[in-house]
């Protein structure tokens, strides 16, 4: 018979499924908020209502009624071009330019080279650190972190002899839990985190600019807290794996498959050729980068007097080199790209995921220009704001940070995909919070996104790759059930949770910025 707690938490998991598999997938769900949109300015078109501009001048916003004939023909000249394609300054296609740098360095081979060649012979102690840590660095390369390091973290501790679940359970930590942290700028992570809030915020009068009042640079605006994070995490998830989830895994039985053998976890030869090659890419394209920065891409002070800085500019464009040059080294001395024909194949093949991406945001873009043209997104922040201000929050920022970070990671345990949630959440908080208290600037309320999403992705069902990790546990643990992945991944989720919410109060208490 089963215990009561486990009783308990297969009802739990159980009511989250069903939950879960009544939510729409987030294309339907914008589509009827495109529908409803339009509907709900016919209803209440013309009505008006008065916020405080940015210099805390009154402004009077006044709801346009979609179905006006004159406002039907704005909807049809602008989704193609203005709403999807060029909404927010191209943000679509910046995205999509990231991707190909990242698909070029991820389809060569080099990003699972180098996570076997560095795990290899490092001290049993010092595993589950490097096993979080290299998990939270995973995230520039999309999926390799799911499909190639927690499998290998648990051939790596049957190699040992220990269970290999407290080297997946490790490993799943970093790669979804710490998904937003990394030592990089300007993943595709920040891209679309920074990018979108600037949309946001600026689309509804917000400056988009952090606590000092300097302007935000949207790839890089975290960066300090997300450097930080890193490191804070990966000893966090190291001191949960060996206090915690390590030495109750210990009594449990496991088996090994024959099949599964660690040699095939070697760097070949072809690999070492290729990882020598790829360093030599990595330093040369890192002195052309700095060869950019001080010379055609250096900072100036243009004829108003403020200084631009092309390089942080073009950020974007200048790590896709990198991640290009280095995957292109990797590929050619490892044999995996014997023509230039080999690197476009990767390219297509990285934009064959990123389908989805373009229907999602034709929708959801053309949502958000509906939202900003009708006025009706100002109104649903003026009426958040003014609820909020009601409750008296507005002289409790750390509150409201709070607040938002539970919000957020309640709702990510029943809706999926990063992306989706931002898209969902961004457009109301972003301008909302501001308005409440100005302290919440666009950078702080990205960030305490980035923390709620990113804790509470390893105790969900809705989370993509639960279930393929789920198939990986079971090649040791053919009962193991979703139910008992949850619970083994629960502390991990807790400890992240607190500590980085805790980490991000500090930065904004103390003053100290988040990026640059």
């Amino acid at each position: 018979m089963s215990s009561p707690s486990t009783e308990t938490q297969k009802g739990f998991i159980a009511f989250v499924e069903r939950v879960g598999k009544r939510i729409p997938d987030p294309v339907i769900i914008f589509i009827y908020f495109l529908i409803g949109a339009i509907l709900l300015t016919a209803l209440i078109g013309g009505l008006t209502f008065e916020t405080f501009g940015a210099g805390g001048e009154p402004v009077v916003h006044e709801i346009r009624n979609m179905l006006a004939s004159e406002n039907v023909v704005w909807l049809f000249d602008n989704a193609l071009l203005a709403n999807w394609l060029g909404f927010g300054g191209g943000v679509l296609g910046v995205i999509l330019i990231v991707m190909l740098g990242v698909g070029i360095a991820e389809h060569s081979g080099l990003f699972a080279a180098v996570l076997k060649k560095v795990s290899r012979g490092l001290p049993v102690k010092w595993l589950p650190l490097f096993l979080v840590f290299i998990g939270i660095m995973s995230s520039i390369a999309t999926d390799a972190g799911y499909l190639i390091l927690i499998p290998l973290a648990g051939l790596l501790y049957a190699g040992l002899g220990k269970n290999p679940l407290i080297g997946m359970a490790a490993a799943f930590a970093g790669v979804s839990a710490g998904f937003s942290a990394n030592l990089i700028p300007a993943t595709p992570i920040d891209v679309i985190i920074g990018v979108n809030a600037q949309v946001f915020a600026e689309a509804q009068g917000v400056p988009f600019v952090n606590a000092n009042g300097e302007p935000l640079t949207p790839a890089t605006m975290h960066y300090y807290f997300i450097l930080v994070s890193t490191f804070v995490l990966a000893t966090v998830g190291a001191w949960v794996t060996l206090k915690f989830v390590g030495p109750r895994l210990e009594q449990k039985e496991y088996t090994v498959p024959d099949e599964l053998k660690i040699s095939d976890f070697d760097v070949t030869p072809a690999e070492k050729r290729g990882l020598r090659a790829s360093g030599v890419a990595l330093v040369l394209s890192l002195l052309a980068v700095l060869g950019l920065a001080m010379g055609p891409l250096a900072p100036y002070t243009n004829e108003a007097g403020q200084e631009v800085t092309p390089y942080l500019n073009n950020v974007i464009l200048l790590i896709t080199f990198v991640f290009a040059a280095v995957g292109i080294a990797f590929g050619i001395a490892s044999g995996k790209f014997t023509s230039m024909m080999d690197v476009v194949k990767a390219m297509v093949k990285q934009m064959d995921t990123m389908g989805y991406i373009l229907v999602l945001t034709f929708f959801c873009y053309n949502f958000l220009g509906v939202l900003s043209y009708s006025g009706l997104g100002a109104y649903i922040t003026y009426l958040g704001a003014t609820a909020l201000t009601t409750l008296g929050l507005q002289s409790y920022p750390v509150l409201l940070l709070l607040g938002f970070v539970v919000v957020t990671a309640i709702i990510n345990i029943f809706v999926g995909g990063l992306t989706s949630k931002w898209m969902l959440l961004g457009p109301i908080f972003i301008p909302m919070l501001y308005m409440v208290n100005p302290a919440m600037t666009p950078d702080l309320v990205a960030a305490a996104f980035r923390v709620a999403d990113s804790a509470t992705n390893i105790i969900t069902p809705m989370m993509s790759y639960a279930g393929i990790i789920l198939a990986f546990m079971r090649k040791y643990n053919p009962k193991l059930s979703f139910g008992e992945m949850i619970a083994m991944m629960l502390p991990y989720s807790i400890a992240f949770m607190v500590v980085w919410s805790i980490l991000l109060v500090i930065f904004f208490s103390f003053g100290i910025p988040l990026g640059f």
